[in-house]
Parts: structure tokens; C-alpha cells; sequence
């Protein structure tokens, strides 16, 4: 087998006792000796060859299973069929849905330019997770008049419903850490996402107004001067140039 394969052995198909041997962390398979029942849930092995393996990873975190995947996935659907209040308060028959925003946030990270010191996929996970405890607490706006604070801690509070929902794990706590990274704006990512965010919404702003033929100014002026990044400053001036054209 290549040095380069990488095996991954359940506790049921364990059937070998193993041996330690001086050879740094390898261990001396003997296949005739008795099975042993006790080990991690998950035992990966770098192969080096036929008779000597190297533990690479002993980790008892899990992959969530298919029942608590699909129950969370079930739970997303709500991304799905949630409206985005703030075209509802505005009387936009049909408007897009949380899923809908978020898509297209993920759209953008994945054909903005490239940024020094920024990882597109990061930025790709962050647009799909930065809402989705709206799932479960729906799309809280500044109409509603919920503090800043009250806001968070009602979305945090979902978040880690959904992410037992999930089952726990790598997964769940990946989610988890994309979705406060996002919150405290604590990344050039964050930041990026952040004005993409914005981007999106105008641009849905300026498509509502060419649709309906309506002016909805309340949308840029919320979002003037707060762009933090080279790439979200000039796209939201192509969005407001396109404006004023259409506007006369």
C-alpha cells in the first residue's frame, strides 16, 4: 500500500491486537492475535507498510448521523419559506426569502476578486450560515424594535437549538464559530461577508424598484457610508450609479 493511503477503521471491523513498538508512534499489527472491543469511536491509520501502521487521528467526535442530518436540514426548510420582512413592510407581493439572500451572498464571495489575507471558501461558509437561526426566530428587523443585544441572544439561543438538532460534533461547532465570527465581525471575512450583506440588499432594492416601480430609499440611505471593504465600496457604487441612471 502507498505511504500516502489513509484508512479509516470502525471498532466492529477491529479484529487485530496491537502492539506498541519502539519505531516512534507505529504500532506492530499481529494478525493471528485475539480482537480487542476496546478503542475510539473512529481509529485512522496512515499505512507506512504491511506490518506497521501510525495513528493519525483518535478524535471521538462523530459525523452527525443521517436522522439528526435530515432533521436539521427539515429545520433549514424555514430558510426556505421565510420571507424577508423588511420587502413584506414595504408591500412587495412575492419578496425573496432568507435562503434566497443568502444564496446570493454566496454567489458573490465565490466571483469577488481576490483580497490578500482573505479565504474565499471561508467567506462562501460564512454567507450560508450567518442567518440561519432565522430558521427558528424568523427575520428580526430594526421595525421591530428589538434591542441590538435582545437580537443576538435570541439568534444565539436558536443557533445552538438547531446545532444540538444536528447532533453535536465538528460540524455543529464549525457553524457555530462561522456564525459568531460573522456576529462580532471579528474577521477580514466577517467584514467582507458583512458588505455583501448590504451589496445584496440594494441590489434586491434597486430590482424591487425597476420591478414595481417604486422608490425604496430607506435601503440605501441604511446602508450609505458603511461599507468597510474595497470590494463592497465599489460595488455598491456600480448598484447606486445604475440607480440614478434608472431614477433620471
Amino acid at each position: 500500500m502507498s505511504s500516502s493511503s489513509l484508512a479509516t477503521v470502525k471498532p466492529s471491523l477491529v479484529h487485530h491486537k496491537l502492539y506498541f513498538s519502539p519505531h516512534f508512534s507505529s504500532y506492530l499489527i499481529n494478525p493471528p492475535s485475539i480482537s480487542f472491543t476496546s478503542s475510539p469511536k473512529n481509529l485512522s491509520i496512515f499505512c507506512q507498510n504491511p506490518n506497521f501502521i501510525t495513528l493519525s487521528s483518535m478524535s471521538s467526535d462523530h459525523s452527525p448521523s443521517s436522522s439528526s442530518s435530515i432533521d436539521f436540514l427539515t429545520l433549514c426548510h424555514r430558510l426556505k419559506t421565510t420571507k424577508r420582512k423588511g420587502w413584506i413592510n414595504h408591500g412587495i407581493k412575492g419578496p425573496e426569502s432568507i435562503a434566497d439572500h443568502m444564496y446570493r451572498m454566496a454567489l458573490m464571495s465565490l466571483i469577488a476578486g481576490d483580497i490578500q489575507g482573505v479565504n474565499r471558501e471561508r467567506c462562501i461558509k460564512i454567507a450560508i450560515v450567518h442567518d440561519i437561526a432565522e430558521a427558528i426566530v424568523g427575520d428580526i428587523t430594526p421595525s421591530d424594535g428589538i434591542p441590538k443585544e435582545e437580537k443576538s441572544r435570541r439568534e444565539e439561543a436558536a443557533l445552538n437549538e438547531m446545532c444540538e438538532v444536528l447532533g453535536g460534533g465538528m460540524r455543529a461547532d464549525e457553524i457555530k464559530e462561522l456564525w459568531n465570527e460573522y456576529e462580532t465581525n471579528s474577521s477580514l471575512e466577517a467584514n467582507l461577508v458583512k458588505d455583501f450583506d448590504k451589496v445584496e440588499m440594494i441590489l434586491q432594492a434597486l430590482e424591487y424598484e425597476t420591478e414595481h416601480g417604486m422608490v425604496l430609499d430607506e435601503f440605501f440611505l441604511s446602508t450609505a457610508g458603511k461599507f468597510q471593504t474595497d470590494i463592497g465600496k465599489s460595488w455598491a457604487a456600480e448598484i447606486i450609479s445604475r440607480r440614478k441612471t434608472r431614477l433620471g
